[in-house]
């Protein structure tokens, strides 16, 4: 139970709107679904009294963030908003879809988003099946609105094409100095921290991952970690490739716990990211963000098709290569494997993190 509290009035505002009944007093409890540095989530749940004395059993979901800064992308605190309060949601199927929206707000420096509350199934409880329909319909949804622009062009806060490249280049960027790292309150590892101070690892004027995985330190296989060297050393040429690909609408944080299914319908939660991107973006993040790896073949094998069949209803994608895919699996999460090994705790995780790396070679 949270000591949130919650207005009468601003409740029975949006009770009204979900309940289509004027509501004079509603009794309601608050239990935290989410909270971060930014943002939390609520689920109000209660009894609404309408006018006419008849009670409404109620179930809401109320959404706050907190105005912050994401590099490169200034206004994506409020993109939510500016989404929820456009014409997009209507013209979205009703089988793949965000919760509908009651009532939105701007305070100052926060939004406050009442949307509906979905009971279904998300994350791990997943099946591979519902995964690959969740593929065919982000292509689809793709396809489609690749071919209305119409439908979007009111839209103006959208991110912008640059999100990969800066999400890979966050991997390169020195944060924190010799220092902070060998400092007592840093949280690395202390096996980490003396090999840096016996120059085991020596800072390159790069991120600690980056440098790690080119330290004799890290145990990663050579041709795994020559793996992700490629990437690094091919950058340019690289992005200029994926420049080419189609550019479409995509959700960016496109993984299984934003994705919950009912009944034959699939909504989709988190849209702050959400932006111009290119074909495949938001597959490779299905595909590889906090899967159960065991897995990731038949997924490899049932979902990238699954995603090319949906967008080819709506455009001619012959022409393109499918190797970028694990190009872009690599930028979004190979670094990521490589910091998950040099905190893992014991042999087993670390033994983990190299298989899925391995995975991803044999792609």
């Amino acid at each position: 139970m949270s000591n949130f509290s919650i207005e009468n009035e601003d409740l029975c505002k949006v009770l009204g709107k979900m309940l289509g009944e004027k509501i004079a007093h509603s009794s309601y409890s608050v239990t935290e679904l989410q909270g971060g540095g930014v943002g939390d989530v609520y689920l109000v749940e209660g009894t609404a009294e309408a006018a006419s004395g008849e009670g409404f059993p109620y179930k809401v979901v109320l959404k706050i963030q907190n105005k912050w800064l994401r590099p490169g992308d200034p206004d994506s605190w409020r993109r939510e908003y500016d989404l929820y309060i456009s014409d997009l949601g209507a013209v979205l199927p009703d089988h793949f879809r965000w919760p509908k929206c009651y009532h939105a707000e701007i305070k100052g420096d926060e939004i406050q988003i009442w949307m509906e509350y979905i009971e279904g199934i998300s994350g791990l409880e997943l099946t591979t099946e519902m995964l690959e329909e969740a593929a065919y319909e982000m292509g689809r949804f793709q396809g489609r609105l690749y071919n209305r622009p119409e439908l979007l062009q009111n839209l103006t806060n959208f991110g912008d094409t640059g999100f990969l490249k800066r999400h890979y280049q966050q991997w390169h960027n020195q944060e924190y100095s010799y220092d902070q790292l060998i400092a007592e309150d840093c949280p690395i590892p202390d096996s980490l921290k003396q090999a840096l101070k016996d120059s085991k690892i020596v800072m390159c004027g790069k991120s600690f991952e980056h440098s790690y995985l080119r330290s004799d330190v890290c145990i990663i296989p050579a041709h795994l970690k020559q793996m992700i060297f490629d990437i690094d050393d091919n950058m340019d040429t690289l992005f200029d490739e994926i420049a080419k690909l189609p550019i479409v609408l995509c959700h960016r944080d496109y993984w299984n716990e934003n994705i919950i299914y009912d009944n034959g319908v699939f909504c989709l939660i988190d849209w702050d990211t959400s932006g111009w991107g290119y074909l495949g973006e938001d597959l490779s993040t299905l595909i590889s963000d906090d899967i159960d790896y065991t897995k990731f073949e038949e997924f490899c094998e049932r979902l990238i098709p699954a995603y090319y069949r949906g967008i080819s209803e709506f455009m001619d994608i012959s022409g393109i290569r499918k190797k970028y895919i694990r190009e872009m699996i690599l930028i979004n999460f190979g670094y990521r494997m490589v910091q998950a090994h040099m905190f893992a705790d014991n042999d087993e995780e670390r033994a983990e993190q190299v298989q899925k790396l391995e995975k991803i070679y044999n792609m």
